[in-house]
């Protein structure tokens, strides 16, 4: 599977993004995907998880009630909402796919098989 993710880039604080990550060479739909992402000289963190039919998602804590995942199956992406964008957010964002179909959530990269190249969200202050 090929994934391309897009929609980073330079927001002030409190600003909003829009990531999309679409994806393509495996049956999209049948995939939980999620967001992880990677600051520098930090290990890469889990940012939030929908299931392949989107009833379930899972939110690291340091993005609860600030981002939103949702999927477009018919699009074959899936998309994060970041509002109240904060500095510390500032990271490259990177979409993932897990290796097993119709799983439940999963938040560990462990779980994820094929990643996207990454797109970077700058946050000044």
């Amino acid at each position: 599977v090929q994934l391309q993710a897009s929609g980073g880039g330079l927001v002030q604080a409190g600003g909003s993004l829009r990531l999309s990550c679409a994806a393509s060479g495996r049956t999209f739909w049948r995939y939980s995907m999620g967001w992880f992402r990677q600051a520098p000289g930090k290990e890469r963190e889990f940012v939030a998880v929908i299931t392949w039919n989107g009833d379930s998602t899972n939110y690291g804590d340091s993005v609860k009630g600030r981002f939103t995942i949702s999927r477009d199956n018919a699009k074959s992406t899936v998309y994060l909402q970041m509002n109240s964008l904060k500095p510390e957010d500032t990271a490259v964002y990177y979409c993932a796919t897990t290796s097993s179909a119709f799983g439940s959530v999963r938040t560990s990269s462990d779980d994820f098989d094929s990643w996207g190249q990454g797109t970077l969200v700058t946050v000044s202050s």
